[in-house]
C-alpha cells in the first residue's frame, strides 16, 4: 500500500512538472518573436479564417507557434475570422497584441481632389502606399475592365473624369482596382443615379471638367459652363487654360509658346470644340452645372485674385476686364 502511494505521489509530481513545463513552454510561445522587430502593414484581399490569418502570420515571421496561438485564441473566445483589410502588426508584439490587432484594421482617410487629373491622383495614392501610380493607370486606361461592376456606360480608351473626387478609406497596400472600383461605385451613386442617368454623359463630364479647373466659386459654375456653350455655338475656340495643362501633364503657369507651340487636341486656342475628354474628375456642383449651364450672353471670363470672376459679352468688355485684373495684381488686392 505504501508502495503504491509513493508511486501516485511520483506520478502525480511527474505530471505536475510536466503540466508546468509545458505551461512555461506555451507561455514562452506567446511572447512577441523578436522584441527588436517593427510592426508592418499586412493585408488581408476578403475576409479570413482566424486561423488561417494565424497560419500566414506564423509563415510571415510575426508569431512564433501558429498552433500555440490558434489554441490560446480560442480559450479566449476570439471571433473566428478576420475582416478584409490592411492591419499593422509585429514581430515585436504578444500574441495578445497581434490577435487585438486582427480586431482592428487600419483605417487612412486620403482626399482625392476634384481638381486631379488620374496622374496625379495616381501619384498621390503611390506616396500613401495605396499601389503603385503604374498599376493605376494601367487600370484607368482599361476601362473594360470595370463595365461590368457598373450601370453607366464607361468611355473606351480612358477612365477619366469618372473617378469621382472625394475622400476615401484608403489603407496601405489597398489595390489599385478596390481604390478604382470605389470611386466608379461613388460616380454611380451621386452622378448617374443621383442626377437622373443624364444623357451624353460623356459630353457632360467633359465640359463639367473644364468647370472645375476654371472656376473657384459654386454661384459662378453655370454661368461659365454657359460661356462654354456660347463660344461652342458660336463656333469660336474655347481657349482654356487648364485644358493645356492637361495636354502636358503640367500644372504650372503657361507661356506664350505653350498657348501658340504645344501640339495637342487639348490645346483649345488651336483647336476648336470640345477636347477629346475630360481634363479631372469633376464635382457633383461643376456636373450640374454642365447639365443645366446659364443662359446668357457672355463669351469671355476673367478671374481676379479673389477667384470672383468678370464676365462679358463683347471682346472690348473682355480687355477692360483683363486690365482691371492686372492692375489689381499688380496692387496685390483680390478686388
Amino acid at each position: 500500500m505504501k508502495r503504491l502511494k509513493r508511486f501516485i505521489l511520483r506520478f502525480l509530481a511527474i505530471l505536475i512538472l510536466a503540466l508546468g513545463g509545458c505551461l512555461f513552454w506555451a507561455s514562452s510561445q506567446l511572447k512577441p518573436l523578436d522584441a527588436s522587430g517593427k510592426p508592418r502593414f499586412i493585408r488581408f484581399e476578403e475576409r479570413t479564417s482566424l486561423a488561417g490569418a494565424i497560419s500566414r502570420l506564423e509563415q510571415g515571421k510575426v508569431l512564433k507557434n501558429a498552433w500555440v496561438a490558434k489554441f490560446y485564441a480560442r480559450w479566449k473566445k476570439i471571433p473566428t475570422s478576420v475582416r478584409a483589410g490592411t492591419y499593422e502588426l509585429g514581430s515585436n508584439q504578444s500574441v495578445d497584441e497581434i490577435l487585438d490587432g486582427l480586431q482592428k484594421p487600419v483605417r487612412r482617410l486620403v482626399r482625392i481632389p476634384e481638381t486631379n487629373w488620374s496622374a496625379r491622383t495616381a501619384n498621390l495614392l503611390e506616396k500613401d502606399q495605396v499601389g503603385t501610380s503604374r498599376d493605376y493607370m494601367a487600370l484607368v486606361n482599361d476601362p473594360s475592365a470595370f463595365q461590368s461592376v457598373v450601370d453607366f456606360p464607361l468611355p473606351k480608351t480612358s477612365l477619366e473624369g469618372y473617378l469621382y473626387p472625394d475622400t476615401y478609406d484608403l489603407p496601405p497596400l489597398i489595390s489599385s482596382k478596390s481604390t478604382i472600383r470605389r470611386q466608379l461605385a461613388n460616380f454611380q451613386k451621386r452622378v448617374w443615379e443621383g442626377l437622373g442617368k443624364p444623357k451624353d454623359l460623356q459630353r457632360v463630364i467633359i465640359i463639367a471638367s473644364m468647370v472645375e479647373m476654371e472656376v473657384a466659386r459654386d454661384s459662378e459654375r453655370p454661368v461659365v459652363a454657359g460661356v462654354i456653350e456660347n463660344r461652342l455655338a458660336k463656333g469660336m475656340p474655347l481657349q482654356i487654360d487648364a485644358a493645356i495643362n492637361y495636354g502636358i501633364q503640367k500644372w504650372r503657369p503657361l507661356t506664350y509658346d505653350d498657348y501658340k507651340n504645344v501640339d495637342s487636341p487639348y490645346n483649345l486656342y488651336r483647336h476648336k470644340g470640345l477636347p477629346p475628354g475630360p481634363i479631372c474628375s469633376p464635382s457633383i456642383k461643376s456636373i450640374q452645372a454642365a447639365l443645366k449651364p446659364a443662359k446668357h450672353p457672355y463669351l469671355y471670363y476673367v478671374a481676379l485674385p479673389s477667384g470672383r470672376s468678370l464676365f462679358a459679352a463683347t471682346y472690348a468688355e473682355h480687355l477692360k476686364n483683363v486690365a482691371k485684373r492686372r492692375r489689381a495684381v499688380a496692387a496685390g488686392t483680390p478686388e
